[in-house]
């Protein structure tokens, strides 16, 4: 068995998924916050809870919301703060009494879609997250590409590429920089926009509901992300040109953006013709644990 855990803010999920990616188990439970040790715990505890369930033993690949440093082993830039600095996998290999594999929670969701999902059969998959951040993930043959230094698809911070006047010098974000895309192709930032221009800040599900009504407001605010995160995308095209681009969290579920983001990116990428496809995420919300599992898909599976 393949055993996945997703390390959410606020909620700790696992999966155990068999040699052809069949589900056999679920389970969730609560993140212990502000609590290292407790959190080692909670991953024996799913564990433990997936294997006793499906009766089988498994190995464990853990989706991360920051990533190891893979020359030091530590953990960095997670917003759950206090797995920062600590030797992780090392931890969980002693407490488990096996192997482990972390990853990025972006890198695994790109795994995830690359082996059984909207990007199946491509060889270079990136997955784009448009949830409270906006982060990426690659994956090349079906295996979680992370780079010389783990910074593989690290595309939050970088400024919004050929900003207009008003756009900069962007808002600040919370590294201290000014202008991240973090702050403006996220849920997040279209929530953001939509504040910026009315005072109210409804979800975004509300904002994309009040346009599909013939809000004007809500159809500018529309508009400007898309065009913003169409800047995001072609920038991704420029540097690694993949084979699809495969997009999840909540703003994934906008179907508009399928139909506008291929015209959009056009005009910014540096090339005579784009065909480079554009598709939501098969798997929604189960992607980052299932590419937990497939992190050790080596071991047996599609």
């Amino acid at each position: 068995m393949l055993i996945g855990i997703d390390w959410g803010g606020t909620k700790m999920e696992v999966i155990g998924l068999a040699a052809d990616g069949t589900e056999k188990v679920r389970h969730r439970m609560p993140t212990p916050r502000e609590d290292y040790e407790g959190s080692i715990r909670a991953v024996v505890e799913l564990v433990a809870v997936a294997e006793t369930h499906a009766g089988e033993t498994g190995t464990v690949g853990i989706g991360l919301p920051g990533s190891p440093n893979p020359k030091t082993g530590l953990v960095r830039n997670a917003n759950s703060w206090w797995l920062n600095g600590k030797p992780l996998a090392r931890d969980l290999e002693a407490a488990l009494g096996r192997p482990v594999r972390l990853a990025n929670d972006a890198n695994c969701f790109a795994v995830s879609e690359a082996v059984d999902g909207a990007g199946a059969g491509a060889r270079v998959v990136q997955g784009i997250i448009l949830g409270t951040g906006h982060g990426s993930g690659i994956a090349i043959d079906g295996r979680t590409h992370t780079g010389f230094q783990g910074l593989g698809g690290e595309i939050g911070h970088y400024t919004l590429p050929w900003p207009k006047p008003d756009e900069l010098p962007g808002p600040k974000c919370w590294c201290g920089r000014h202008g991240c895309l973090d702050m403006y192709c996220s849920g997040t930032g279209f929530q953001d926009e939509y504040h910026r221009r009315t005072g109210e800040r409804p979800t975004g599900a509300e904002i994309i509901a009040r346009m599909r009504g013939g809000d004007p407001v809500a159809r500018a605010t529309y508009e400007v992300y898309a065009d913003r995160l169409a800047r995001s995308l072609a920038l991704l095209i420029d540097i690694l040109d993949p084979d699809v681009l495969v997009l999840g969290g909540g703003m994934s579920n906008v179907d508009e953006l399928y139909a506008d983001l291929p015209g959009l990116v056009v005009p910014y990428v540096f090339s005579d013709s784009v065909e480079t496809p554009i598709r939501k995420a098969l798997h929604g919300d189960s992607s980052g644990v299932r590419g937990a599992a497939w992190l050790w898909k080596d071991a047996g599976g599609i």
